[in-house]
């Protein structure tokens, strides 16, 4: 049923009044809408309807958002007399959403591919972090690095990421543990956030690890006590825009009630929780993430049935992030149970020094294969849910009017080539706001 589309088109937030828009993309075989009636998140069997258009035409005003969306008949019989500053053909192509990583560490230097032999061999990821490898070792080469030397990296992932779908992402913080280089990290992606086409939502991940010489509990009092301060002292002043809190909820780290101290304190300085749990052991974080409204919890291998209930109670989102699942060979998640109950389910790369994976088809590739989602599944969890897991579905995540016009034009007979061409996705073209960033037309 497409007529919401066009009831929406003719909204205040959509300029059909105008007769001259920035963009066309018309004659597309496939245009994959995700949403046609505005949700803000899709949920259980809801995850496998696309609302795909055949023949579809999509156009953008001059704002950057979309205008409007349809059959390309209809879109031609409504606006006979527009122009388009672009006007481009996408006959036998596919239009999808510009895709959304819900879950990134892009800030950081020095690699740890000396690590992955390390892993073949048989550590495991808490090994390597005893031995003062994994996050650590991040650490510090990171709190070494100036804001220019980190910036120039990470620009150069976000291109990377860009040419790969991805339009949207969140990024974190989390390789300084301390006061002055967490807060560099947060002002590095919010340089990057104003020079680069990309759109990225920040999270404060002061609690990724418990820098040496503290314990869990003395780490969290700096947190709670010295690093939000300052956080909120740079947001007061526009230096940074962050929206999220973080914290690595594990045994050995920082358990529950530290967690808890840490998330309650950035909520109570205005931020979203968003955080990591369940991941190497069952803390029944889920329940206490659920307890204080979190938007979204991620990994969750460890995710029980109570846990599954408590989050579709709360509106909880499950981030899920099967690169690192495979790399670290980690027991699967319950995703179908999680689908199956009702719990909104997004993907992310889990981009870090630990699995270095940049690309969401591959994501979703994984997540098809490992924790057998279908590929409408996946989609709309590297789309709309990723969006919501940031508090962005009301402007990203689908192709409907009013929102932004980022989108994927595919060189492929079909949608599903994005997931099915795993490793080199059929990507002609990157859409960003309507105008062409990656590749041409």
């Amino acid at each position: 049923d497409f007529s919401r589309f066009f009831i929406m088109s003719s909204s205040p937030m959509s300029d059909t009044n105008m007769t001259t828009f920035l963009s066309r993309f018309r004659n597309a075989a496939q245009v994959v809408c995700i949403s046609n009636s505005r949700q803000s998140v899709k949920k259980g069997a809801d995850m496998q309807n696309l609302c795909i258009i055949e023949n579809g035409t999509v156009v953008v005003g001059h704002d950057g958002c979309i205008v409007d969306v349809g059959p390309a008949q209809l879109i031609d019989t409504k606006y006979p007399d527009a122009t388009y500053e672009k006007d481009f053909d996408c006959n036998g192509m596919v239009i999808v959403p510009g895709l959304v990583d819900a879950h990134t560490h892009p800030v950081w230097s020095g690699d740890r591919v000396h690590e992955f032999a390390m892993k073949l061999a048989g550590a495991t990821y808490m090994d390597i972090h005893n031995a003062g490898g994994g996050i650590g070792f991040t650490v510090r080469h990171t709190r070494q690095s100036s804001e220019e030397e980190l910036y120039s990296l990470l620009i150069g992932r976000l291109d990377r990421m860009l040419s790969l779908g991805t339009t949207l992402v969140e990024a974190k913080s989390g390789y300084g543990l301390n006061t002055p280089d967490e807060m560099k990290m947060l002002k590095v992606i919010e340089w990057a956030n104003q020079t680069h086409v990309m759109d990225i939502v920040s999270t404060y991940c002061g609690g990724h690890a418990i820098p040496p010489g503290m314990t869990a509990a003395q780490a969290a009092d700096d947190i709670i006590n010295n690093q939000i301060p300052a956080l909120h002292a740079l947001q007061t002043s526009n230096q940074v825009n962050v929206e999220m809190i973080d914290v690595f909820c594990e045994k050995g780290v920082f358990e529950l009630e530290d967690s808890r101290r840490i998330l309650e304190a950035g909520k109570a300085a205005g931020l979203s929780i968003n955080f990591h749990g369940e991941e190497l052991h069952p803390l029944n974080s889920a329940v206490m993430g659920s307890q204080l409204q979190a938007r979204a919890i991620s990994h969750l291998e460890h995710l029980s049935e109570e846990g599954i209930a408590s989050m579709a109670q709360a509106d909880v989102i499950g981030v899920l992030l099967p690169t690192t699942h495979y790399i670290l060979h980690l027991r699967d998640p319950p995703t179908r149970k999680m689908i199956q109950s009702n719990v909104a389910v997004a993907l992310g790369s889990d981009f870090n020094p630990n699995a270095h994976c940049l690309s969401m088809p591959l994501t979703m590739n994984l997540a098809c294969v490992n924790y057998k989602m279908t590929m409408p599944e996946a989609l709309v969890a590297a789309t709309l849910n990723a969006a919501a897991s940031m508090n962005r579905s009301d402007s990203h995540g689908s192709l409907e009017p009013g929102k932004v016009g980022d989108m994927l034009i595919l060189g492929a007979p079909a949608w599903e080539h994005l997931i099915y061409q795993m490793v080199d996705p059929p990507i002609a073209a990157v859409i960003k706001h309507g105008q062409v960033v990656r590749g041409s037309l």
